[in-house]
């Protein structure tokens, strides 16, 4: 069976879509194979993504490693089971087609609680939650005192990947490997940095994830999206000399790809 890894928070520009394109095309480029859905019906950032860089390597006449993208198949309401939701159809059917040749397939949720994205988490092997270093964006996954730092309880987003959890220990199957990423992050220890660090720190203990490195805040980002690029392919669109910026984003991507530890992975670039 492949592999599922599932990037999800219910909060919007948390850097989901960069995190999925860029680990799905790195895992191309080592030599898996990996099929790609978007569960955001709207937005469809990382479709669009994957629909940038077919035009752009169409229209250079080049190729790429590059990871297959399936929009979730049609279902006519005549062909669902009593009681069957159309949706949940559709995400099995999806898989169904993706998984035959896939030794990995990456889903992209979407930034807001939906039934997709629920069934999504209780199918993952492997969740990563990309997190602005923000205590905004902390108070998904705990509230937390503003006096005293202490934390008062798992919030909404925990609470659903727990629910996850539950509904996949019934299956039998392994736990989910829960991976919070702090993405993101500005260049300077500055005292909100080290106080998100102390209270992931202490609640990943208390609720069961794993922090991984994630990416600083970079404008090469912006500006690989409209040709649905990544760090990776830049020496091959005949980019030789890498500024500082951009070796430093290739390291942060390998040492992502080094503590998610993926069955089989060998990360070599």
């Amino acid at each position: 069976m492949a592999h599922i890894i599932v990037v999800g928070n219910e909060k919007g520009g948390a850097g989901k879509s960069t995190v999925s394109m860029h680990v799905a095309t790195a895992l191309v480029r080592m030599g898996h194979r990996v099929g790609t859905l978007d569960l955001d019906m709207r937005q469809k950032t990382m479709g669009r993504y994957c629909q940038n860089r077919t035009a752009f390597l169409d229209s250079k006449g080049i190729d790429l490693p590059t990871p297959r993208y399936i929009e979730l198949p049609e279902v006519a309401p005549e062909q669902l089971a009593p009681g069957e939701n159309v949706n949940d159809r559709r995400l099995t059917e999806a898989l169904a087609i993706l998984e035959p040749q896939s030794d990995f397939i990456l889903i992209d949720c979407p930034g807001s609680h939906t039934r997709l994205s629920q069934v999504a988490h209780s199918m993952a092997d492997t969740l990563i939650t990309p997190l602005n270093d923000s205590f905004i964006d902390f108070d998904l996954l705990a509230r937390i005192d503003g006096a005293t730092d202490r934390i008062l309880g798992p919030s909404v987003y925990s609470e659903m990947v727990w629910g996850a959890r539950q509904l996949r220990a019934q299956t039998g199957r392994p736990p989910i490997d829960w991976i919070v990423l702090r993405n993101r992050l500005g260049v300077q220890q500055m005292i909100n940095k080290q106080k998100m660090e102390s209270a992931l720190d202490r609640l990943s203990k208390r609720i069961g994830f794993r922090i991984a490195p994630g990416f600083s805040e970079r404008v090469i980002f912006r500006e690989l999206f409209p040709r649905g690029l990544t760090l990776l392919d830049l020496r091959d669109i005949g980019v030789r000399a890498l500024n500082i910026s951009n070796v430093a984003a290739r390291q942060e991507l390998r040492d992502l790809l080094v503590t998610i530890n993926l069955p089989g992975v060998t990360v070599k670039f």
